[in-house]
């Protein structure tokens, strides 16, 4: 572990004890809470995307106000529903925004978490899918979007201004955006595919598999398995990976009041149709903490460990988890600050780098 983030998920509503009553108080808070993070050296700053839900729906609006007021901090999703979106548009809006952060974004990408609407991106006028999940229409916009932000020509010039035979590209654009785009990856195998194409890969916060491993352990197998793919598709880069966990270091009494009886083990159930492993929470004394997290599989062998936040229990007590991990864990784990600069990932030997061709994505 080199980095640590947080990764919000924006619930709001008038529920009692929540300091978030309404999407205003939920998108605010989390503006004041990135820029505290920022002060503290904490290195990202991540939130999720959901639709037709009290939660974080489009995120450029609060991307952008987010970077306009911080300075060192990575900001970007985790990850965005590729079914809802134009990817002309998304490519043109994440160009300009890129541009306008100094080039901080990290933007985590997928088909999407099971959802409360059923197909709801067909709401959005984006039909065709062959699969009932919306896998396949998410693919083939995500293949278009990473053509647009690589600088491929998309569309034919009007000859009446311009040569004719002239294609042109999507502008804005952001060199080197694509080096800073994550596919959040739930399963082993799709992790191969995030790293054959050569992206980050944000594994997701459970795994749609389970056969008695250790969550832990099924997404270190998950994160060797993307590096390999990597290595063996011939890219040559520094890939970067993120795991995200709720970690609460436990230093005073209302830590203890929130967190001290949190679950302490794996937990296993079926989601979207599949049997899938939950992370447990880890909620303890910081040097218990420290011992725990370096048992943790996943946690060692990725750059960025994102913890995520109750986001309703406000911007000065997650501020304090924050800080609490920065000061009493982090640096046992091998944390450098935002100050150090730019977040670097492993290195992974490969070959000569393949053409430019999307490889079809396992379920």
């Amino acid at each position: 572990m080199k980095a640590f983030g947080f990764l919000s998920f924006g619930h709001y509503g008038p529920v009692r004890g929540s300091q978030t009553p309404d999407a205003a108080a939920a998108l605010k808070q989390s503006v004041e809470l990135a820029v505290a993070a920022d002060e503290l050296g904490v290195n990202a700053a991540s939130f999720r995307v959901h639709h037709f839900e009290r939660q974080f729906s489009s995120p450029i609006p609060l991307l952008a106000t987010i970077t306009a007021r911080t300075r060192r901090i990575e900001v970007g999703t985790g990850v965005i529903d590729m079914r809802y979106e134009n990817p002309l548009q998304l490519a043109e809006e994440l160009g300009a925004l890129d541009l306008l952060s100094d080039q901080r974004l990290a933007i985590g990408i997928s088909r999407g978490s099971p959802e409360t609407a059923i197909r709801g991106y067909e709401a959005f006028g984006y039909t065709g899918a062959q699969d009932p999940r919306g896998g396949d229409l998410a693919r083939a916009k995500f293949a278009t979007f990473l053509d647009a932000i690589s600088g491929e020509r998309m569309v034919d010039a009007d000859p009446q201004r311009t040569l004719p035979g002239t294609r042109l590209r999507i502008e804005p654009r952001s060199e080197g955006l694509r080096d800073r785009i994550w596919w959040g990856s739930g399963t082993r195998e799709t992790a191969e595919w995030v790293g054959a194409l050569g992206l980050n890969l944000m594994s997701s916060t459970l795994l749609t598999e389970a056969n008695g491993e250790a969550f832990g352990d099924l997404q270190g197998e998950q994160i060797d398995r993307f590096r390999a793919a990597y290595a063996a598709a011939g890219h040559t880069g520094r890939p970067r990976v993120s795991v995200s966990r709720s970690i609460f270091p436990i230093v005073d009494e209302l830590d203890a009041a929130y967190f001290g009886g949190a679950q302490d083990g794996d937990q296993v159930g079926v989601i979207d149709g599949f049997h899938s492993t939950f992370g447990k929470t880890y909620a303890d004394a910081p040097d218990r903490l420290i011992e725990q997290l370096r048992g943790d599989a996943a946690v060692m062998a990725a750059d960025t460990v994102l913890l995520t936040v109750p986001n309703q229990l406000g911007v000065d007590y997650n501020a304090h988890v924050l800080q609490a991990f920065a000061e009493h864990v982090a640096p046992a784990l091998g944390w450098r600050p935002n100050t150090e600069g730019p977040v670097v990932g492993d290195s992974v030997t490969g070959g000569p780098v393949p053409g430019d061709s999307v490889p079809a994505l396992a379920d």
